[in-house]
């Protein structure tokens, strides 16, 4: 009987790897895993060969155009074909031409990137400061390296730093450059990696190893004393705010504000700027201020050219006539380019890492980096300094008995031989006899060997005089500071950069241009308003309201006039009639609580059209109590929207009316009391939610009712009965007063 053959067994687990068609065998990973073992290797690549700075002050893209020109004998020679130095550069640096070459124009004199330029330019090769004016071929551009080079490469090749072969293994390259002076902090470095980005910005050579000095001879010492701030190569003023620099000096991070410089032409009524900001160009500035002059929010400007030429950065501002134009300058300081701040991230690569740091790390960094250059300098010097000794030593031996030395070698039958008979006859190493086996014949005199064996003394001396220096970290620092000042008196140059100061900032207000023309103001008691033009009015009068509202304020104004909406919850709202477009007759308007962003529940109870802020209010109140508040003091310095506490709110707001100076005013009461007195009889409050003086007397229960009326004076002589010299009265019995709307103007 045949057996049946069993069901394969299910896995328990899905396979941890599928196979997909067209893709082969796919493998589940997590993106964790994933991100940590593909992107991150990428990520520490781009910041550690291309995006940051070391602490030589140079990324792998300078230093190896640099080393490359250095090996070219270009610090001493004369200038070469830039094509000659991209070609020879791509040994070093596999990234193409366009790349290499671009890097060498930065770090050129013509393009003015840098405080102190790297290499000597002939040609055009741009500017730092324009967009637009871009540099000539590298088949027609010359360069070399500049003479400040020497302190880069100073003893480089006495293994003060390490090499490592280039990309193809067939060279060797330095790790860093030897620098003898902080290059890092001397020159701007800008660099984009992943997830970080560095910005080291410029200062003073001078003032830069005088702070180093500083802090090797006093580790407390502050820098501030020496180091005055960031030094542009393109000059500019900076805001000087010591509590930002010592931020920066500290932590590596903050930024620095700089404005252009200019100069004024009275005749031609011209500005000239001479020096802008290093974040910004020619370009820049010039497309924002002709843009803000299209849009009307500069109407001074006439003109603006670029004027640049061979004598540097000009940009001509032609000004109309009657302009101030430190003024104008002030307003373009605030609107444009012309101020600009640098943003300081000091990120250096300190061993393979990237790492923040302030001015003072970046020091001690350097110093302990050059610490090390010099040791191994004074190493290298040490060691050549005992093998010459060692030699000479061996020459005194042969001075004892020329003529035998003489004698071995003419007896010796075969040239292998000469050396070791040597050894045996003077008692001298391998080294030693190989060196008097290569004498001349015509120096073996005794006035040469004299000459020779008297160095011996120097050397000694020399030699505990190194070893003396290397055991001695003051020593070190000596020598280095030694080297600093060498620098400072070779290459220090003034300050390009100057201040200015917080005293120096005029709080210019820029104001947009309104237009300005009559229009007529309408408010409902609903709440809707209407800004309509007198022409439009003229074309249709007739004004479209909701079923069941009505206009209760209405006043001629202008464009270019404020607008004060008071509430019912004793709050008014500013805003500017240039705010709201012109409305048709026709519409309904705009719904002030909803334009205004009114609280829930809140309503307008009146409206206030101003433009100088000038008059009084009068509010008056359902006890009988009125208050006089000038205009004024709901003017404010800066913009708000919105004022609390605009009136008490300890009583019930009849009325809220405004007069330009003294006007009269009609109350009435519940129990059919009315009375007329002038506003001078009231004190202006400034407070402006004061409770008032008391204007009527009032009886138990009776309260102010309706309205409160402005009354023109022939009406107010018609009713002179009503009126009263002295505040408070109770008022009189009002018996004709059957249709008080008509009392109002």
């Amino acid at each position: 009987m045949a057996r049946k053959k069993a069901a394969p067994k299910k896995s328990a687990k899905p396979a941890a790897d599928a196979y997909i068609e067209g893709a082969g065998l796919v493998a589940d990973e997590k993106i964790t895993q994933s991100l940590e073992k593909n992107y991150m290797p990428y990520a520490m690549s781009v910041l550690i060969s291309r995006a940051f700075p070391e602490i030589d002050g140079f990324k792998p893209s300078h230093r190896k155009l640099l080393y490359t020109m250095y090996n070219m004998g270009l610090l001493k020679g004369k200038l070469t074909k830039s094509a000659n130095i991209v070609g020879a550069t791509m040994r070093l640096n596999p990234h193409g031409d366009a790349a290499i070459y671009e890097t060498m124009v930065r770090l050129s004199r013509g393009n003015e990137a840098l405080l102190h330029p790297y290499v000597q330019s002939k040609g055009n090769f741009g500017k730092a400061y324009s967009r637009d004016m871009s540099y000539a071929a590298s088949r027609y551009t010359e360069a070399k390296l500049e003479p400040i080079c020497e302190e880069l490469f100073r003893d480089i090749d006495k293994n003060t730093v390490d090499f490592v072969p280039n990309y193809d293994n067939t060279m060797q390259e330095p790790s860093l450059l030897p620098a003898s002076f902080p290059s890092i902090l001397v020159n701007a470095n800008v660099g984009i990696g992943v997830s970080m980005a560095s910005a080291v910005c410029p200062f003073n050579l001078q003032e830069i190893c005088e702070t180093t000095i500083g802090l090797m001879k006093n580790p407390g010492f502050n820098i501030m004393e020496t180091l005055k701030g960031p030094d542009f190569p393109g000059g500019a003023s900076m805001l000087y705010d010591e509590d930002e620099l010592e931020k920066i000096y500290r932590t590596g991070k903050g930024s620095v504000k700089l404005r252009a410089k200019y100069q004024y032409d009275a005749d031609a009524r011209c500005l000239e700027i001479v020096e802008i900001p290093a974040t910004t160009t020619i370009e820049a500035i010039k497309e924002k201020i002709i843009s803000l002059v299209k849009a009307g929010k500069i109407r001074e400007i006439s003109d603006i050219r670029d004027e640049t030429d061979l004598n540097g950065l000009k940009i001509g501002i032609d000004i109309k006539k009657g302009v101030d134009p430190d003024k104008l300058m002030q307003k373009l300081y605030k609107l444009t380019p012309l101020q600009d701040s640098y943003a300081c991230n000091f990120y250096i690569l300190i061993h393979g890492y990237p790492k923040i740091m302030g001015v003072y790390e970046i020091l001690d960094e350097w110093i302990k980096f050059r610490k090390e250059c010099v040791k191994r300098r004074i190493v290298f010097d040490l060691e050549k300094k005992r093998e010459k000794l060692h030699l000479l030593k061996g020459l005194g031996k042969i001075l004892l008995d020329i003529d035998k030395a003489v004698r071995i070698v003419r007896e010796t039958e075969e040239e292998s031989e000469v050396v070791p008979n040597l050894m045996i006859g003077f008692g001298i190493d391998e080294v030693q006899a190989e060196y008097v086996a290569e004498i001349k014949l015509r120096h073996l005199n005794r006035e040469y060997i004299l000459k020779r064996t008297a160095e011996t003394d120097e050397l000694e001396k020399e030699i505990a005089e190194l070893e003396n220096t290397l055991s001695s970290e003051k020593k070190i620092g000596n020598v280095i500071i030694s080297e600093l000042k060498d620098v400072i008196k070779k290459y220090a140059q003034p300050r390009k950069t100057g201040f200015y100061y917080k005293s120096d900032v005029e709080d210019v207000v820029i104001e947009e241009e309104i237009e300005d023309y009559p229009c007529k103001l309408f408010l409902t008691d609903s709440g809707y308003f209407k800004k309509c033009t007198m022409q439009s009015l003229r074309m249709a009068s007739e004004q479209k309201l909701k079923e069941g509202d009505s206009i209760s304020q209405e006043t001629e104004s202008s464009n270019r006039t404020d607008l004060l909406f008071f509430t019912d919850k004793c709050s008014v709202y500013k805003t500017k009639t240039s705010q709201f477009k012109n409305t048709k007759a026709s519409d309904l308007g705009d719904y002030i609580p909803a334009a205004l962003s009114f609280d829930n529940g809140e309503s307008v109870v009146y409206m206030v059209d101003t433009a100088d802020y000038s008059g009084y209010l009068i509010f008056v109140y359902e006890n009988g109590k009125a208050a006089k508040i000038p205009l004024n003091a709901y003017e404010t310095k800066t913009n708000r929207k919105k004022l609390a506490n605009a009136y008490s709110d300890k009583s019930k707001l009849v009325e809220i009316l405004f007069v330009r100076d003294n006007a009269d005013i009609m109350l009435r009461t519940s129990n059919n009391r009315a009375m007329i007195f002038d506003t001078a009889l009231l004190l202006p409050k400034t407070t402006r939610s004061t409770v008032g003086v008391q204007v009527m007397t009032m009886k138990s229960k009776t309260t102010v009712v309706e309205r409160a009326y402005i009354i023109d004076e022939k009406t107010a002589g018609e009713l002179k009965k009503y009126r009263s010299k002295t505040i408070p009265v109770a008022g009189c019995i009002a018996k004709d007063l059957e249709d008080p709307d008509q009392l109002t103007f």
